[in-house]
């Protein structure tokens, strides 16, 4: 029986070639796109959850109360918070921190050459029994042993060795001290938040004394802390105890402590900062979404082209019951036609999906794979054949398996008239779909642009920045360090290829220094501790970046600014200073000074953030950054003198840049990403619905054969009969522009509510995408609908 019900279904198939053709492909793009969709999502949703005890493993976050209306989040705690809170706490049982090197980093010396990695951490001997790896050389016991042990992963170990045969053992020199490699352990998974390639034993770091005196104080949150705890803890009880622990050492009621599980760290968004990759909730949403409305807007292909065509089948369907058939039966020889159409379309999709993983992988820049012994992938496949399959086959099943013989051989109208409707709701579902993607990517395409192309009130254009290491600062008191950057600046300054040099503490494209209750001035409100960025820069600095300035002046390089300030309009205004503002008393950590200037506002973080208050101090020992405007067309030659004046002052660190046009387009890296998934599963659905649209022309073209050639017999013109054709499609495409609008314009609202400054969704917005959608629909039909009209009127008549 089952054997029966595919060789009928191919028989079928085959004899309908341009809808099976139309169905097959439109399916398998509409899979290939929902199976790319999937795999993303089941990426985002899955972040660290390989690991064995996942459920019990918890990460402390430390919310810094800085006035009545404001927290920090961080994710940081301090080095004894670790050991206090397993001594102390019975439901704590193992602890693990970790340290990601950022500023600088420690200096790896392999075989004579020297590296910084961004990826590297300190990590106590603990971590590998709480968090799983896969160790292909060495062990995690050895590395447990040895305060000097080092970790690499494949990838790095095969950088640095060119192998990963007789690695453990060798000895890599880690700034001033030798580690020795323990292990190598594979590279990190795509869904894991900890992207470290070295990890260094945490107690190798604190055996420097003056390291462990500087992080064994509770003011220093320099440490992820992570718990795992029993797996019946009480989580409210554990918080109260960290609480306990944090405020009886720090003497006051400004901290709160929270535990975060694991599974959900990857979605926190509300934190100051971050060392760990962090993906977006209600993106992951809105795509699993998407994905699911895709394969169903191909699955609306088949079923509006097969319900069309059930006329057609009306005798066999009938003939088949008059011979004994049971209802059930032709359901099940429907279903199998449903099912072999599916499975033919995964063929072509596992085919699709192999060509294009380069292609998807470039858009997300991630680096997915598509092994067929995953069970994951698998998972995903037959569970989008049997979405598609279902969606595919019930209503048509249910509708062809209904006629009644009688009814069929006395010619009465075998289809319900509800069929109709049916069919007319699911061309509009589609077109609004459609719509609503369309004006979606107008809408990311042009917040997007607004990003790039607003004036965010300064110059980066090739300017690059020289990160001075930390490490070259330590050792140095406050007048070394000012020598140190006093000579290396006028060095830098003198090399014919560079056009200037100034010195600052942070990019200005995303600074990251804020502090709170540092600033006092006179008559200010004893209760207004706002959270204030703070920049510190030199006297080229202005020139440089084109800062304007609305009041008084920059710094201009003399002592008598040493102790100066300026602000941005933003604290200006918001820190109600007394007038005249200019010469106003102004006190920053304890060192008062007057406000010599305001400069203009600009946009020092993201557009997703406010213009907040900003304090601007004068350099006065030492920058972190140097940075170098080159010349138009000598960049090489910048770089290279650059790089011969690093090896002169800084000879022990690797010569590392960045040019700040890239830094500034890094802060919309995840919006870039999306709006590429968004623009192709645009197009995608698009697609997908004017090939429906193309099929049910045909099929309509087709069955007013007769009428057309009647037509054209008593005058009528080709465009009166394209018209005649086209008007009932176009009008269901007016419909669904109606109902996909204020949709449209709810979701796109809801999303630009993501960024501080963004544009306006304006009306000539849902008239484009809807002029776009009634185009693809005319073009979809019109092919159709001309070529019924240049037929011979004769052939269709002949039989008459």
């Amino acid at each position: 029986m089952i054997k029966n019900y595919f060789k009928t279904a191919i028989r079928n198939l085959w004899r309908n070639k341009t809808t099976s053709t139309i169905n097959l492909f439109g399916l398998a793009v509409g899979m290939t796109a929902a199976v790319f969709i999937f795999l993303w999502v089941q990426n985002e949703i899955s972040f660290d959850d390989y690991h064995p005890d996942k459920e019990d493993i918890f990460r402390i976050i430390n919310a810094i109360q800085i006035n009545k209306n404001e927290a920090w989040i961080w994710e940081n705690s301090p080095m004894l918070m670790a050991e206090t809170a397993q001594k102390e706490i019975p439901e704590v049982v193992q602890t693990a921190r970790v340290i990601a090197n950022s500023w600088g980093g420690p200096v790896f010396n392999i075989n004579h050459q020297l590296y910084t990695e961004k990826t590297s951490a300190y990590i106590d001997k603990s971590w590998f029994s709480m968090f799983h790896y896969n160790f292909v050389q060495g062990r995690a016991a050895a590395f447990a042993k040895d305060p000097f042990s080092i970790i690499l992963t494949e990838s790095k170990a095969k950088k640095y060795f060119g192998n990963i045969h007789n690695v453990v053992g060798q000895i890599i020199r880690v700034d001033t001290v030798n580690y020795t490699v323990q292990g190598i352990i594979k590279d990190n998974p795509v869904n894991s938040s900890f992207q470290f390639d070295i990890l260094m034993q945490m107690d190798g770091r604190l055996a420097n004394p003056q390291t462990y005196k500087d992080d064994k104080t509770w003011n220093n949150f320099g440490y992820i802390t992570f718990l795992k705890l029993h797996p019946h803890a009480n989580l409210k009880q554990v918080e109260a105890g960290l609480n306990a622990i944090i405020n009886k050492a720090r003497t006051n009621d400004n901290d709160t402590i929270t535990l975060a599980p694991l599974q959900s760290m990857y979605f926190e968004n509300d934190l100051q900062s971050s060392s760990m990759p962090h993906g977006n909730r209600k993106t992951t949403y809105i795509f699993i979404i998407l994905g699911m409305l895709l394969l169903v807007t191909a699955c609306v292909n088949y079923v509006n082209l097969t319900t069309a065509k059930a006329s057609l089948r009306a005798k066999e369907v009938s003939v088949r019951k008059i011979a004994g058939a049971k209802r059930s039966n032709l359901f099940g020889q429907f279903i199998a036609e449903s099912l072999t159409i599916s499975i033919a379309a995964l063929l072509i999709t596992l085919l699709l999906l192999q060509l294009l993983l380069p292609v998807f992988n470039a858009i997300t820049e991630k680096h997915f794979e598509l092994p067929l012994s995953s069970i994951v992938m698998w998972k995903i496949l037959i569970g989008t054949l049997l979405f598609a399959t279902i969606l595919n086959g019930i209503y048509p099943a249910v509708l062809l398996s209904s006629f009644k013989p009688l009814a069929v051989f006395r010619g009465i109208n075998i289809l319900n008239l509800r069929d109709g409707a049916v069919r007319k709701g699911l061309v509009i579902f589609q077109f609004a779909l459609s719509m609503i993607l369309i004006v979606g990517a107008i809408v990311i395409y042009r917040q997007l642009n607004f990003i790039q192309t607003t004036n965010p009130g300064y110059n980066v254009s090739q300017i690059m920045s020289l990160q001075i290491p930390y490490q070259v600062y330590e050792t140095l008191d406050d007048k070394a360090q000012q020598t140190f950057f006093t000579a290396m600046k006028k060095d830098l300054q003198s090399q014919s290829s560079i056009a200037d040099v100034c010195g600052g503490s942070n990019e200005i494209v995303n600074v990251t220094s804020y502090s709170s209750g540092n600033a006092d001035w006179d008559g200010r409100d004893t209760t207004y501790n706002p959270a204030i960025a703070r920049l510190s820069v030199d006297a080229e600095f202005k020139n440089m970046f084109q800062l304007q300035m609305k009041q008084g002046r920059w710094f201009d390089g003399s002592s008598a600014d040493e102790h100066n300030y300026i602000l941005n309009e933003t604290a200006a205004t918001a820190f109600k200073l007394h007038k005249p503002l200019i010469g106003q008393r102004f006190t920053w950590g304890g060192d008062t000074g007057q406000v010599i200037g305001v400069v203009k506002d600009f946009y020092y973080k993201s557009l997703h953030e406010k213009i907040g208050p900003m304090v601007i101090t004068n350099q006065k020992e030492r920058a972190a950054y140097f940075f170098l405007k080159t010349y138009p067309g000598n960049i090489q030659q910048a770089i290279s003198a650059a790089e011969k004046v690093w090896g002169k002052y800084v000879p022990n660190q690797p010569f590392t840049y960045n040019f700040l046009d890239d830094s500034f387009n890094t802060l919309y890296k995840s919006d870039i990403k999306t709006s590429r998934l968004i623009l192709v599963f645009s197009a995608i659905a698009v697609i997908i619905s004017a090939l429906g649209l193309f099929g049910l022309a045909a099929f309509t073209a087709e069955r007013r054969t007769k009428e057309i050639g009647i037509r054209k017999v008593l005058g009528a013109s080709v465009t009166h009969i394209v018209s005649l054709l086209s008007k009932d499609f176009v009008m269901l495409v007016l419909i669904a522009i109606l109902i996909a609008s204020p949709l449209a314009w709810l979701l796109m609202n809801q999303w630009l509510q993501d960024f501080a400054y963004r544009i306006n969704v304006g009306a000539w917005i849902f008239i484009a995408a809807g002029l776009l959608a009634v185009f693809v629909a005319i073009v979809s039909v019109s092919v159709q609908a001309i070529k019924a009209a240049l037929a011979n009127p004769v052939k269709s008549l002949r039989s008459e």
